[in-house]
């Protein structure tokens, strides 16, 4: 397939960086320690902000307390945080002023993940700490348009989850999903499927990016 846009708004963990590991061992831990089910936990953190998993698997909890701990586990976690085949290739070919970041993460650790991924941080992010509602809303992805000064209509979205496409496809984006963490079968809102970043090929054509897959 092939996909014209102005600018590409990527997802961080499951699309550049693959840090499925570090994310399901914190989870795992800290949902034993509150006496969880940690295998419903880590399905409900994938995609989400921490503080809204937190809210929604133990509403009993104080979210905000729970949400620093939680983030203070994940930024201290490095083992096996590496990039996604082809990350590194792509960002290199994409101007600063036509991509962004858009996480669930906080800055600071959407920051540390970048660099223990050995990946550039780029001058525009959206993390956690920047919207009022996460994924599935599309307030990060609208938000992360016009940090670029684009319309969302005109960006190509690269998401992980069914939450992160949700929220990419009501911004009005075209989305492609990797399926580093979910199976096909839950990805098929996206506009395509791939398995890496590895799939994508860039060029540009009339001032634009040109994207083709396959």
């Amino acid at each position: 397939m092939e996909f014209l846009c102005k600018a590409i708004l990527f997802d961080l963990d499951g699309v550049l960086v693959d840090s499925t590991q570090a994310v399901e061992r914190v989870w795992r831990k800290w949902a034993i320690e509150k006496g969880l089910d940690p295998s419903y936990v880590v399905d409900q953190a994938h995609g989400r902000r921490s503080i809204e998993t937190v809210r929604a698997v133990a509403p009993d909890l104080d979210a905000d307390q729970e949400n620093l701990t939680i983030e203070a586990l994940e930024i201290d976690d490095r083992e096996g945080v590496t990039s996604i085949p082809g990350a590194a290739a792509l960002l290199a070919q994409i101007p600063p002023e036509h991509i962004a970041i858009v996480t669930s993460a906080t800055r600071a650790l959407a920051v540390a993940r970048l660099q223990y991924a050995a990946l550039p941080i780029p001058k525009h992010l959206i993390s956690s700490d920047d919207v009022v509602e996460g994924k599935p809303s599309p307030e990060p992805y609208l938000k992360g348009a016009a940090l670029l000064h684009f319309a969302a209509k005109d960006c190509l979205v690269f998401e992980d989850t069914p939450a992160g496409i949700q929220a990419g496809k009501g911004a009005g984006a075209k989305a492609i999903a990797l399926t580093t963490t979910y199976a096909r079968k839950e990805l098929q809102m996206a506009d395509e499927i791939l398995p890496s970043l590895s799939a994508v090929r860039l060029s540009f054509l009339g001032g634009e990016l040109l994207i083709q897959t396959g």
